[in-house]
């Protein structure tokens, strides 16, 4: 029986993630609120902070965002298989959509309808990532500290072109700078 149990939280973790993988266009970025609402708000396999977390170390490591999310949470939810099985669920939509489309969309390409179909996604997943930026902001930025790396980040990212890395390696010292200044002032 709890060989049956773990098989089926392993199946659980594998098509929350596919069903995830399905509705993901335009990359791990437009994945941010589909992980927010069904791992954090409908699952509880992670709170918004750990997932902010995972998401940034996702962003540091080889590797697409989305996936690396995945292996996260799913090896927080199921250990070692979790984090494949999440992993393979995230990736196996991606595979077969574009398997088959890899063989129709030469055919397809140029026409104007599939230009448009394209450019109105694009323009969608703009809004999603927008509104999970807008969502983990208010989570994030809490006093002052975190508004001053946040303003600092986000000068550095539009006008530096520097690695994500780099701001993510910054912005942790920066905070352990700050809070430790702060609980000398204590």
């Amino acid at each position: 029986m709890k060989e049956q149990n773990k098989f089926q939280a392993l199946w659980v973790l594998f098509w929350t993630f596919a069903k995830m993988g399905v509705m993901t266009f335009g990359g791990g970025m437009a994945m941010l609120p589909i992980l927010q609402r069904e791992v954090v708000d409908s699952k509880g396999w992670a709170t918004e902070e750990e997932l902010t977390d995972y998401y940034a170390i996702g962003q540091c490591t080889p590797g697409i965002i989305a996936v690396n999310t995945a292996t996260f949470i799913g090896q927080k939810y199921g250990g070692i298989s979790g984090g494949i099985v999440a992993t393979l669920g995230v990736v196996f939509p991606s595979l077969v959509i574009i398997s088959i489309l890899a063989g129709l969309i030469s055919n397809f390409a140029d026409l104007m309808w599939v230009k448009n179909a394209f450019a109105g996604i694009q323009v969608c997943v703009c809004v999603l990532i927008f509104n999970a930026v807008v969502k983990l902001l208010k989570k994030s930025v809490v006093d002052k500290r975190t508004a001053v790396i946040f303003v600092v980040v986000l000068a550095g990212g539009v006008f530096l072109k520097v690695s994500p890395v780099w701001f993510v390696i910054g912005a942790a010292l920066t905070g352990i700078i700050l809070k430790n200044l702060e609980a000398k002032r204590a």
